[in-house]
Formats: structure tokens, sequence, C-alpha cells
């Protein structure tokens, strides 16, 4: 995406010290702003619906810990973009073989079509329990919907960014709501955030599609395509004002998205977990509120819902886009890119699958798809001969490698588990 002259000149004006104050920084927010979305699209509300209602608040831990990898992951994809000027999909591109390159670009795809999967089925399910319309009717407006902000991209990068943020803002007021509706037990909540533990197999599962709904591939891809170029950059007193911008939008950005993934589960272990711990559904989630909550409660969890799916599918039809153009220097229209990664979706629902277990299914297959990006991440932000001085500390390089290696645990444990290998010392 472009600056438009004017956005151009006062984003000039904020790094040369002519203009200053909160406006003059708000110009360098939006990046991780859309990248937030990934992290509260409608897997997250599969994943977390199940958490809640099948464990109460025990596993608020993964959600915490999943939320500070992604800060971490998201940051250094910002920090690539700003340094290099390139984004990680160009820099694999340059850097690795023609095999691995294909083969990342493959996973990476496979990866970008579970995203939409999820966030398609997710805006189409809201859509169509709040109008009473068939699914197949929902997806089709979702994808009218999506397309035409879609088509906001030819006017610049900022009103693609004030559209996202709205529907962010939309999503965060909704759980603000429910959480002030539903009765919280504050103190298990609290209890669950810090006290790690997985009760059996099946939390294992959940657990590992937190991981994917929250850590997201297309996510750590977009957000270094996002910064690069940005702004017109040019010296390292400017660089570094720019990273800093950064950081802090990062943290700001992530921290409310933490948030809304944690009143997810926790309006969720209000609600279901005492008596209705087999919801697993967001259809069931959705009828049972009604009558727990009220229909308040219900019909605020529903414009959530669409805002999610929404905006989380336009988000990953960019980050398509730039994979596919990153790893194979090959750009195809907006449409047709948009209809390929759409057909997963139309497909599931044609043959009858549950909607939601295909959600839930979805953000697994992303949470093994995710070392890719995050091993490449590690990778080139540590190499001196590509970031400079801007390469990671030895303090940040261990954080990483710790943030990838539990991912990496949790996808092993899963397989493990897939394939009848018994692992008792890490459940119970």
């Amino acid at each position: 995406m472009f600056a438009t002259e004017r956005t151009r000149s006062d984003m000039n004006a904020v790094l040369v010290g002519e203009k200053r104050g909160i406006r003059g920084k708000l110009l360098f927010a939006g990046p991780a702003v859309i990248a937030s979305v990934a992290y509260m699209d409608p897997g997250n509300y599969a994943t977390n619906i199940q958490a809640g209602a099948g464990y109460g608040y025990k596993l608020l831990w993964v959600v915490l810990l999943a939320n500070l990898i992604a800060m971490l992951f998201q940051a250094l994809s910002a920090r690539l973009g700003i340094v290099t000027g390139k984004n990680l999909a160009e820099l694999c591109r340059d850097n690795f073989s023609s095999p691995v390159v294909w083969v990342m670009w493959f996973v990476s795809e496979i990866a970008a079509m579970a995203t939409d999967l999820a966030e398609f089925l997710g805006g189409a399910i809201g859509l169509a329990l709040l109008f009473d319309m068939p699914l197949m009717a929902g997806m089709t407006v979702t994808a009218i919907v999506t397309y035409g902000i879609l088509m906001f991209e030819r006017k610049g990068f900022r009103p693609m960014e004030l559209i996202i943020g709205a529907m962010v803002a939309v999503i965060g007021l909704c759980y603000l709501i429910e959480i002030l509706i539903a009765p919280v037990a504050w103190g298990d909540a609290a209890v669950g955030m810090v006290t790690p533990q997985l009760a059996d197999a099946t939390a294992l599962t959940i657990a590992v599609g937190i991981i994917g709904a929250t850590v997201m591939p297309h996510a750590i891809y977009l957000h270094s395509g996002l910064t690069q170029n940005r702004a017109d950059i040019k010296n390292d007193t400017e660089r570094k004002r720019v990273l800093k911008f950064s950081n802090t939008e990062v943290v700001i950005a992530l921290a409310i998205a933490g948030m809304v993934n944690m009143a997810m589960v926790m309006m969720a272990a209000s609600a279901f977990h005492q008596g209705h711990s087999e919801v697993a559904e967001i259809e069931t989630a959705y009828h049972t509120l009604t009558p727990l909550l009220g229909a308040a409660a219900a019909g605020v969890f529903l414009i959530s819902l669409i805002a999610s799916g929404i905006s989380s599918s336009v988000v990953g039809t960019m980050a398509g886009q730039m994979i596919m153009q990153g790893f194979l220097h090959f750009r195809v229209p907006l449409l047709l890119r948009r209809l390929v990664t759409m057909v997963p979706a139309f497909v599931v629902v044609a043959m009858g699958v549950n909607a939601t277990q295909a959600l839930v299914v979805s953000q697994v297959i992303l949470s093994i798809a995710l070392p890719v990006p995050m091993v490449a991440l590690i990778i080139f932000t540590s190499r001196r001969d590509i970031m400079g001085d801007y390469a990671s500390g030895k303090l940040t390089r261990l954080l990483a490698f710790l943030g990838a290696t539990a991912v990496l645990s949790l996808n092993f444990v899963l397989l493990a588990d897939v394939f009848g290998i018994s692992m008792p010392f890490l459940i119970g």
C-alpha cells in the first residue's frame, strides 16, 4: 500500500521535529492495528469458547503466553520492514535456495487458506444468526462486503487503517459490554492466568488451537510488509524514532487484542462452564447466551463476530497477496486472490462439515505452519549483514528462541497425541 502526498508530508514533518503531539504520532499508527485483527479473528472465538466452556478459567495462561509471544514476533516483524525496506517473504526469497522458497511458500499458502476459512466462516455465521439467513447467503454477503472494503486499498493505506481500526474498536467495545454483563469470577481468572496446566488431551488440542489462533503466520508476514517503506526515513535518528513509534503501537494494539481474547474466555467460563460445559460451537453459544445473559449479550456477541470476520478476512487477503508477491515475485488480481482463498470455506459448508469444528481444525493447522515464519524471522533479525546495528541483541534472541520453542513443543505434543504416543508427564 502507498501513502498519499499529504500523509507522507505530514509524516516527514513529524520525523524532522516540525510536527509534535499525539496527532503526529498517530500518523505512524496503523500496521500493528491491522496485524492485531489476526489475533481477534473468528478462530479465536471458536477456541476461546471451547476453552472457557470446557475448562473455565484454567486455560487463560495459554492466552497470556500466546499474546506475549505475539507481541515479540510482531515487533520483530515490524522492525525487519522498517530497517531493511523489505518484507519477510522477500527476504526469504533473496536468502534461501529455490526449493526451500517453494516449500515455504506452499506451507504459507496452506496457512493463508486455513486463515481465510476461519475468518470467512466466522463472519458468515454471525450474519446468518443475526439476520436469520442461510449460511451460504451469509458467506455471499461476507464476500461482497470484504471485497468492497479491499477496494479502499487504491486510496492509500490510511483509509484502510481507519476502517480496520474502527472494526477493532467495535470488537473491543462489544467485549467490554460482555464482561460487564457476565458475572466473572475475577479471582479464579487471575489464578488461571498464572497457573500453567493441561487437564487432558482435549485441553492440549484447545491450547494448541489457541496458540494457532493467536500467533498467526500471515500476521508475521504482513506486519513487515506494512512497515516497509512506510515513511521516508533519511537517517538513523529518524529510523530510531519510527522504531519507537512502532514498538509502542505493537504493545498497545496487541495488549488490547490480548484483553479481548481473555474476555472471550472469561465470558464463556462465566456463562457456560457451570451447567453448560458441553457448549463448543459458536451457534450453540449464541442460542445459550440468550436465556443465560439476555438477548443484549447474545446480540453484542454476534455483532463482534461479524466485525471480526469481515475485518480479519480483509486482512487475510492482504497478507495472501503479500506472501505470494514476496515469495514468487508474482501478483494476481485482487478479485482472483479473494476467490481462491474463499473456495475452501464454500467447499466445507457445501460438504456439510460442522462450521465451528472446521474453525478449530484450521487453527491447529495454523499452529503447525507457524514455525516457518517464526524461524525465518529470528534468523533475519539476528543477522548483522541484514539488520546492521539493529540486529537483535542476546536477550531478544533468547526470548524469541524461547517463544518459538514453546510453540514448537506444543505442536510436537499435539502430533504425539494424534499418533497415539503417550506423554503423561505433560498432562494433568
